[in-house]
């Protein structure tokens, strides 16, 4: 007699896989609601306490944790001795083990009580999943319901080998390691303490046509564990986020959900690879997307739109005016829908902002991952070091400029006058160079009355000088540099002031 043990919380198409056995020649061992389910399917199945002998017990905590379940899915079919013994305790041999988890995931999502958490950390079902998985050569395990149909088909042509034994092995223990990195996670949360394991399970959600460039493949995986601006997004229309659009979204987003909408006002930010290249506050959504256009109406072409607010009709009629990839906001009227209409492919998609941003950040590097916190609310100590002191019109430009800043690749400096970016200049090997581009970049602006802030201090008072010849009033810094006093001294003999603020923004 050959065995196969259903256990399952996600009952998709249980009954008719557990038909599909019976007519494969399988008794059926099962527990509690599986077994009722398939009961009532109409389908002869054996519960566990009658085939152990032994009652289930602790509320269900003790039910296949048995050596009369355990022993007849390890042991060796081909080694005598395992053969022997088994026979001589009267165990059978399970051949299949079809288990999937409690809802631990969901039961987080939903956040139930501590003590609804414990409950849902499964013990049976992953020792059963990991015994059979282990020996593999003789067991198949079933952890995923869409394999049900491919397992019935391959048993039924006989070409249950090696190879799709270990594919199955792969998916349990998959499964397993997923299920216990987040009972890991919960437990580092619920105490507030770390150790030197990062345990990390992420779920693919789609595959992506390519990565970077055609040649690169890539995917999308989501992580249970975190709730951030990716995870409550709704798409009302256009193609699928591209790699390059989820990396560029995520910055865009993240520089927008600094500004709150009631306290700060209405953001608008434009993106392209990457790099912010117009953000502007304006009095209503229209307002600060045409300043954010304004501040960049060529680098915008075919980059991501977010704003902080509820999308217009008139807002959505400005922007189909253009080719853009991504239009991103707190919300959208009906009105604005029907005009993006205009525009199939722009993806449209809401963002929930008080989701907030990642508390971490992580990147591989050749083996190695590094993890940090995110550039989020530094306790930055705003210190004016020069004669003059600035306005209360440059301190919020000064303000503003450094929450963009931490968004462009270091060294970066950005220039900003009246809530609106002037220039933006990052990605440069040298400070002075990212200045410089600002200038070569935007010949016909007049910079007079803007202000400065930088992603780090200045080493040189180059960037002072170049500041004050085109107009620049104010420069916001973390300062530092051994130099400091240069620059310092450049800001009082050109009328400049100079706030230093001691934290460092860069982007790398």
């Amino acid at each position: 007699m050959k065995y196969a043990l259903l256990s399952v919380t996600d009952k998709t198409n249980i009954v008719s896989f557990a038909k599909g056995l019976v007519d494969l020649g399988f008794t059926l061992l099962s527990t509690g609601g599986t077994l009722r389910a398939i009961a009532e399917g109409g389908v002869e199945v054996t519960p566990i306490d009658a085939y152990t002998d032994f009652p289930e017990m602790l509320d269900g905590r003790v039910k296949t944790l048995h050596p009369k379940v355990h022993g007849g899915i390890l042991f060796k079919r081909h080694e005598k001795s395992h053969v022997d013994t088994v026979k001589e305790h009267g165990i059978g041999a399970i051949d299949l083990v079809c288990v999937n988890l409690y809802a631990f995931e969901e039961s987080y999502k939903q956040k139930k009580s501590e003590a609804d958490m414990i409950e849902n950390i499964d013990i049976g079902g992953p020792s059963m999943v990991r015994s059979a998985a282990k020996n593999h050569k003789d067991v198949l395990i079933v952890t995923d319901p869409s394999d049900y149909d491919t397992v019935l088909d391959v048993l039924k042509e006989g070409k249950d080998d090696l190879a799709f034994r270990r594919k199955l092995a792969m998916k349990a223990f998959s499964k397993t390691a997923y299920y216990d990195s987040m009972i890991a996670r919960y437990f580092k949360e619920v105490t507030g303490e770390e150790d030197d394991l990062l345990t990390i399970g992420l779920k693919k959600d789609a595959d992506l046509r390519y990565g970077e460039n055609p040649h690169q493949k890539a995917a999308v995986y989501s992580d249970p564990m975190v709730n951030s601006y990716f995870s409550h997004l709704k798409q009302f229309q256009g193609k699928e986020l591209s790699y390059n659009n989820y990396n560029d979204f995520n910055t865009a987003v993240s520089l927008a959900g600094e500004f709150d909408e009631e306290k700060d006002g209405i953001i608008c930010v434009g993106l392209k690879h990457a790099t912010p290249c117009g953000v502007a506050l304006g009095e209503t959504d229209v307002d600060a997307y045409k300043k954010m256009f304004e501040a960049d109406s060529l680098s915008i072409f075919g980059g991501i739109v977010a704003l902080n607010t509820t999308v217009d009709k008139a807002c959505a009629e400005e922007m189909v005016k253009i080719f853009l990839e991504v239009v991103a906001a707190k919300d959208f009227t009906d009105e604005a829908l029907e005009v993006f209409k205009q525009k199939k492919n722009l993806r449209v998609i809401q963002v929930d902002y008080e989701a907030g941003a990642m508390k971490k950040e992580m990147r591989f590097a050749s083996g190695k991952v590094l993890v940090q916190d995110t550039d989020l609310d530094a306790a930055e100590d705003y210190k004016v070091v020069t004669d003059k002191a600035p306005t209360e019109a440059e301190k919020r430009d000064l303000l503003f400029g450094m929450k963009v800043v931490k968004y462009v690749r270091s060294n970066a400096v950005v220039l900003i006058k009246d809530g609106m970016t002037l220039g933006v200049g990052g990605g440069e090997t040298s400070r002075i160079w990212a200045l410089e581009n600002i200038f070569n970049h935007n010949p016909d602006r007049d910079f007079t009355g803007s202000v400065m802030a930088s992603d780090a201090f200045f080493p040189f008072d180059d960037c002072v000088k170049a500041a004050a010849e085109k107009g620049v009033s104010a420069i916001m810094q973390p300062g530092g540099s051994i130099r400091d006093e240069d620059s310092i001294k450049a800001c009082n003999e050109k009328g400049l002031s100079m706030v230093f603020t001691g934290v460092r923004h860069f982007k790398h």
